[in-house]
């Protein structure tokens, strides 16, 4: 289920990149806009609200959005996977992806930017991992001074310190009015961590715990 996730959001950014001029108004049509899903929720059209928010989990701004998202789902989802199985790994990704969505658009309402990629959804699998494997090592780069160190870290330490870095940027940008400053949906990223961390022990019941490798 990763390699087809992964094999779906390439494919979505392929047709992106076909698409020339006429991309921009896609984003438009097939993203979450905040203010549009605000609308659309509050006169009870949630089909139409669904449809954004799943279409919107599978599109990407650019090439280094892209790169950088399926890497660490390939990273981290396999583990997740091998714990859940198929299908509920399948709704952890967009049950936690749309958690990601609401949170961004609870934080920024009024907001007309279109807002897309997979970053909610795989943000709730590297909560999920947190939770699951937190002493499993993870080959980490890190910066020191001009020089890069690698050290292999416990997933506790290492995606620890991601979501505190999400959760002080999301705070430093509802502070300054911009809950997407830098085009970095921050809240998305903590709503979706959470509902990953939280959902994770709900839906292992039942499954055989698997070490990570």
């Amino acid at each position: 289920m990763t390699l087809a996730l992964v094999a779906l959001n390439v494919a979505a950014f392929a047709y992106e990149l076909s698409l020339g001029p006429a991309l921009e108004r896609f984003i438009v049509a097939h993203g979450v806009v905040p203010a549009r899903l605000v609308e659309l929720l509050g006169r009870g059209a949630w089909l139409a609200a669904a449809r954004s928010i799943v279409t919107s989990m599978f599109l990407h701004g650019g090439w280094l959005h892209l790169i950088f998202n399926m890497w660490f789902l390939w990273i981290f989802g396999d583990n997740v996977e091998d714990r859940l199985g198929r299908v509920r790994y399948l709704l952890l990704y967009l049950v936690t992806g749309a958690a990601a969505t609401l949170a961004h658009v609870l934080s920024n309402s009024a907001s007309t930017i279109p807002t897309v990629g997979a970053s909610g959804a795989i943000a709730g699998v590297l909560g999920a991992y947190f939770v699951t494997y937190p002493r499993a090592r993870v080959t980490t780069l890190i910066p020191v001074f001009v020089f890069i160190h690698i050290a292999e870290l416990p997933a506790w330490v290492v995606l620890g310190m991601w979501f505190v870095l999400q959760f002080l940027s999301g705070a430093l940008s509802l502070a300054t009015t911009q809950a997407s400053a830098g085009g970095v949906a921050w809240w998305a990223h903590i709503g979706g961590f959470a509902a990953g961390a939280l959902l994770m022990p709900i839906l292992s019941i039942g499954r055989r715990r698997r070490a990570a490798g």
